[in-house]
């Protein structure tokens, strides 16, 4: 079948999603910018964003970096809206991983009408987003800020030493850092609650601030120095990226 493709800002590889015959979603990146992957049997690729930097005088525009963490249960949401919201405003976002690879993604919800009522959130599978570098092969003095989302992946990625090593450096040198719900669990291993830095989190989360270090305010949105945090997802209409763009820009 044929790829329609647009042209927009966003991160510096072509992203599609992917629908194969058995109803699943994928979003994977293109190899490089003007090439087309051909969908195997049985799947439709709907590339949605192709991009690329912006010409600015005869002379490509960098674009400022974001690093984003990810991890297999990775909490979709969480996730693709900063993944495409922060090119809007001239961050390219990269997703880093333990490795270089394709990552299964989880939808995080309480289940409005289950029979057996739920305490806490149901887990199900959702997209896949691909990391294109590996946390040992991160350079985080090549980025401007810090995106920590969450979902059951910062449980076991914040054992990474190549992550905590990246955590610090933008503790270190006061960069922005913006984390979601149990992204928060990879800002506490790295030691930057310390002190009495105060955020939010999703409330079961809330163990994982005052026990290393950290004051947690029951708010939608709470920033404290070079940290902005959110609860969960559903408080990113508030001033959280404002904020969190506004930091990276002033920096």
């Amino acid at each position: 079948m044929s790829i329609i493709t647009s042209p927009g800002r966003g991160p510096s590889r072509r992203h599609f999603i992917r629908l194969s015959a058995s109803g699943a979603l994928s979003v994977a990146a293109l190899p490089a910018l003007g090439r087309s992957q051909p969908a195997t049997s049985g799947e439709m690729s709907l590339p949605f964003a192709e991009t690329e930097a912006l010409p600015r005088g005869g002379k490509d525009l960098e674009m400022p970096k974001v690093l984003m963490p990810i991890g297999d249960a990775t909490e979709m949401m969480d996730t693709l809206y900063p993944f495409f919201r922060l090119p809007e405003d001239g961050f390219e976002v990269v997703v880093a991983g333990p490795e270089a690879r394709l990552y299964n993604g989880v939808a995080h919800e309480v289940p409005p009408n289950a029979n057996v009522p739920w305490d806490i959130t149901e887990e199900r599978p959702s997209y896949h987003i691909r990391a294109t570098a590996a946390f040992r092969d991160v350079r985080p003095e090549d980025y401007a800020g810090l995106f920590l989302s969450g979902g059951r992946a910062p449980e076991y990625i914040r054992y990474d030493r190549d992550l905590m090593r990246i955590t610090r450096h933008f503790l270190e040198t006061n960069k922005p850092i913006a984390v979601v719900c149990h992204g928060i669990e990879i800002l506490a291993a790295a030691g930057g609650l310390q002190g009495g830095r105060r955020a939010t989190t999703v409330p079961k989360c809330e163990l994982d601030i005052t026990q290393n270090g950290g004051v947690y305010v029951r708010e939608p949105c709470v920033a404290d120095g070079n940290i902005v945090s959110a609860a969960t997802w559903h408080d990113y209409g508030t001033d959280f990226f404002k904020i969190f763009i506004r930091k990276m820009r002033e920096g």
